[in-house]
């Protein structure tokens, strides 16, 4: 059964009610294509590609060798040591992220109602590397060499338990396992609990999964490119379209209640979460199709907008002919062909899972910030018929007052948020 849904704030007696849509204060990028927000923008705006031969193991006996890696990220340089031995690398880059979004947010957790900070991330399989690991000592030796954090290490809400434990952020945590779109989900959810009386959450994703468990287990979707050129293994919406590569990494998004922002006296602001959705296609062998540009609309209803209000697309991109053909069909029935420029700079990254959505969120903010469009290396140009203005060759400088970043995660899920510039609609 399709769904979708786009929830409004309602009162106690179940009236809905006018709210300041939260802010993002804070953004903390791991990314292959930077450790940081300010290299990550750069490289996005500059087309470097951070796509590469695997070296996180040897990947020479797999059809897929390229993926994106974070580069140069030390665990010790910023993670506390003893949570290196007892959490993966999925958490560590969590973690990371975690400390420079409340840095740029000028938060400081100590100085704040502890039961109004909360947590709330997406995750896609948890710790991959570490559980490969554990397995290993399992079956190469006997369950007396499974290290007792594996029963923590690779469960899904690691790396919201270990932020919320760090930093003392008490209020609400969850997790979304959504897969590609549980990053959006997890800003919607922040939301929600803003609106029943969080002052700041921690939200986002981040994800490892480039070990050989965690490839093989991508590769059983069918869905990789096993093109072993990294200029031309991954282009969305492209004629050559052949699959997607993956990559680790993500963001993690300070997103705080409009007033207690400004009541503590936050320094910036990259935007606004004006509206979300989220929605499931059916199943396949169903007579209905895909409810993507349902979970579309009801994210502009849910933000009071109309379509030719957005200003740019950030798409979900997944490299694969019939899908990139129902994205660009769902976004022409929502705006019309060619009604709204369309971006993919996952391009430069590879698809980051659990972390991937947040990623693009937190690259729509600095484009709105900035207010430019950043384009989508690798393609040619848009496949005959698919009718959409995807930017390429090189960035497009034009006002942006609105984002909407679209995501859909293996399996069905997909959702749709919409971002808006730090001075719109700011009632």
């Amino acid at each position: 059964m399709s769904a979708v849904t786009a929830p409004a704030p309602r009162s106690a007696t179940g009236v809905t009610t006018a709210v300041r849509p939260p802010v993002v204060t804070g953004l903390g990028i791991v990314a292959p294509t930077g450790t940081d927000a300010a290299a990550h923008w750069r490289s996005v705006l500059e087309g470097t590609s951070a796509i590469g031969r695997i070296t996180l193991f040897d990947p020479s006996s797999y059809p897929v060798r390229l993926a994106g890696q974070v580069p140069g990220f030390s665990a010790r340089e910023r993670v506390p040591s003893r949570l290196i031995q007892q959490t993966d690398r999925w958490t560590h880059l969590g973690l990371a992220a975690a400390e420079a979004a409340l840095a740029d947010a000028g938060a400081h957790p100590a100085e704040l109602p502890e039961y109004e900070l909360a947590v709330v991330t997406a995750s896609s399989s948890g710790g991959t590397e570490f559980g490969q690991h554990e397995m290993e000592n399992l079956y190469q030796h006997t369950p007396e060499w499974v290290g007792a954090y594996q029963s923590i290490a690779w469960f899904y809400a690691a790396t919201t338990g270990q932020i919320s434990i760090r930093h003392g952020l008490r209020g609400p945590c969850g997790v979304l396992c959504c897969e590609q779109a549980g990053g959006l989900d997890a800003i919607g959810q922040s939301r929600r609990l803003i609106r029943t009386g969080a002052k700041l959450v921690m939200t986002g994703g981040t994800d490892a999964s480039l070990c050989p468990y965690g490839l093989t287990a991508q590769l059983t979707t069918g869905q990789l490119s096993t093109v072993q050129d990294p200029a031309r293994a991954y282009l969305p919406f492209d004629s050559e379209a052949s699959g997607y590569l993956p990559g680790e990494g993500g963001a993690l998004l300070v997103v705080e209640d409009a007033d207690a922002a400004e009541a503590r006296g936050a320094g910036h602001r990259y935007g606004q979460v004006l509206g979300y959705a989220a929605g499931f296609d059916p199943p396949p062998d169903s007579d209905r199709g895909p409810v993507l540009a349902r979970t579309v609309g009801a994210a502009l209803a849910d933000a009071g907008l109309q379509p030719g209000e957005v200003d740019v697309v950030f798409a979900d991109a997944l490299g694969v002919p019939e899908a990139d053909r129902a994205e660009a069909a769902a976004l022409a029935e929502v705006f019309g062909p060619c009604g709204v420029p369309v971006t993919a700079p996952k391009t430069l990254t590879g698809r980051l899972y659990g972390g991937g959505a947040a990623l693009d969120a937190a690259t729509a903010l600095l484009a709105l910030r900035d207010q430019v469009i950043p384009h989508t290396a690798g393609p040619s140009a848009p496949a005959p018929g698919y009718g959409i203005d995807l930017v390429l060759g090189e960035p497009r400088h034009q006002e942006l007052r609105t984002a909407l970043v679209v995501a859909r995660g293996y399996g069905g899920f997909n959702a749709a948020l919409v971002l808006g510039h730090s001075a719109f609609r700011d009632t």
